[in-house]
């Protein structure tokens, strides 16, 4: 038996120290934040508990049912039809199916059919490997052609990424139009999940499994350092005192490693100083009536500069519509500095243009969430730029969203990852 200092109780590292616990180790989970959860993290929305950045579940999210089912959870799984949309030129287009990319007025009939065969092929697709040195941008233009990249792509990209948007890995975007095109029920119709009681279902069952199994749960205690001697972890300082432990597994965001683990070799540090992030600020809007009959919306639309909007209550089912609004951006952009008025007004400002029927009456309640390290830049050749998560200094993991790739950030990786770092220790 070791004793194991886990940092970080997001879904990472409450599923590290489940498995951990389950072999047997002495574990003592710390967390910064005053509650458990990280970025699946609930909050109030007026009377709605709701999570403060969107979570779905997806068809191919495996290692989250077999560790809902390991908890006594997998009832609370629940399907939903779902669809997308696509709001371009002032008009609202249904998207995401044959019918309605054949319908859609702004490709012409070669397009189509290159944009269909690109979807097409990736959702069959098994391997990665031939994509991992490609830029995600000249990867859609060989299969669609520029135009399409144009109309169809170009603004996503733009306002999700920014300055990094011509420095995205194909790799990691083909693994998102993977994942969305297997969850599907048939050709015509896409199926999303989600758990019954949101995220903190999921979260409080992991807590309680940890604390039940003898492990410790330490809130709103920041990790400060982690220690080593002689090649070895010896512990982690946080909230001022020191928790000895045999081995670390450290799942906070890879900006904050230098300073937390300074005792690294030189070229390692440099390493995590390499990898870029960018912020995001989700405003979470509770209104009278529906902005669209979809779960998932792009925009493309001059005047408004988030990539789409995720009306999440056409997927669980909450009272009133609940409706986030993403704006990612690098905290160096002048909009991270703005306050939560303007982010709201901003977030109105676009769903009123998108149904001309809404007003500001319709706002109930709205809540603005900031994350600075919210979505990992995966350049091309990402792979091969990750240090290795057993790190050198002997017991100490360091993991966090990036070490996904090529997936990208959701639940069913975090408990992949988290799970096999603790069956290293």
């Amino acid at each position: 038996m070791a004793r194991v200092c886990v940092i970080g109780a997001g879904i990472m590292g409450l599923a590290a120290s489940y498995e951990a616990v389950k072999r047997g180790h002495e574990v003592t989970l710390l967390e910064g934040a005053p509650e458990a959860g990280g970025m699946a993290a609930h909050f109030l929305l007026g009377d709605i508990s709701i999570e403060r950045f969107y979570h779905f579940v997806c068809k191919t999210d495996f290692p989250t049912f077999e560790l809902l089912a390991e908890l006594g959870l997998s009832q609370k799984m629940r399907w939903v039809n779902s669809s997308m949309g696509y709001f371009v030129n002032g008009r609202l287009h249904k998207w995401g199916d044959p019918i309605a990319l054949l319908r859609f007025p702004h490709l012409n009939l070669i397009e189509k059919f290159r944009y269909g065969l690109l979807m097409f092929v990736s959702a069959r697709r098994e391997r990665w490997d031939s994509l991992e040195n490609r830029n995600a941008r000249e990867w859609i233009t060989a299969w669609s052609g520029a135009s399409v990249y144009d109309k169809m792509w170009r603004k996503l990209f733009e306002y999700k990424f920014y300055e990094h948007q011509d420095n995205v890995s194909a790799a990691w975007i083909w693994t998102r139009i993977k994942r969305i095109g297997r969850s599907r029920r048939n050709l015509f119709q896409e199926e999303l999940g989600y758990i019954d009681g949101g995220s903190e279902t999921l979260v409080h069952a992991l807590a309680a499994a940890v604390t039940g199994g003898g492990g410790k749960i330490r809130l709103a205690t920041p990790a400060e350092r982690i220690e080593s001697s002689n090649g070895r972890v010896t512990g982690v300082q946080a909230g001022g005192v020191f928790f000895p432990a045999d081995e670390v597994i450290c799942t906070v965001p890879t900006p904050l490693v230098p300073t937390l683990a300074p005792d690294l070799p030189p070229a390692v540090l440099d390493a995590y100083r390499a990898i870029v992030n960018i912020g995001v600020v989700c405003v979470v809007l509770r209104l009278a009536r529906s902005v669209s009959p979809h779960f998932w919306l792009n925009i493309d639309a001059p005047g408004i500069d988030v990539p789409g909007v995720i009306e999440f209550s056409r997927l669980r089912q909450v009272r009133d519509h609940v409706l986030y609004v993403p704006y990612y951006m690098p905290v160096t952009h002048p909009k991270w500095a703005w306050d939560r008025d303007a982010f709201i007004d901003d977030a109105m400002a676009c769903i009123m243009r998108v149904n001309p029927a809404l007003t500001r009456a319709d706002l109930i309640a709205a809540h603005v969430a900031r994350l600075r390290h919210a979505q990992p830049i995966c350049p091309p050749g990402f792979a091969a730029q990750l240090p290795p998560v057993q790190t050198a200094i002997a017991g100490l993991q360091i993991a966090d969203t990036c070490f996904y790739y090529p997936e990208d950030r959701g639940v069913a990786e975090s408990i992949r990852l988290g799970r096999a770092m603790a069956a290293r220790l």
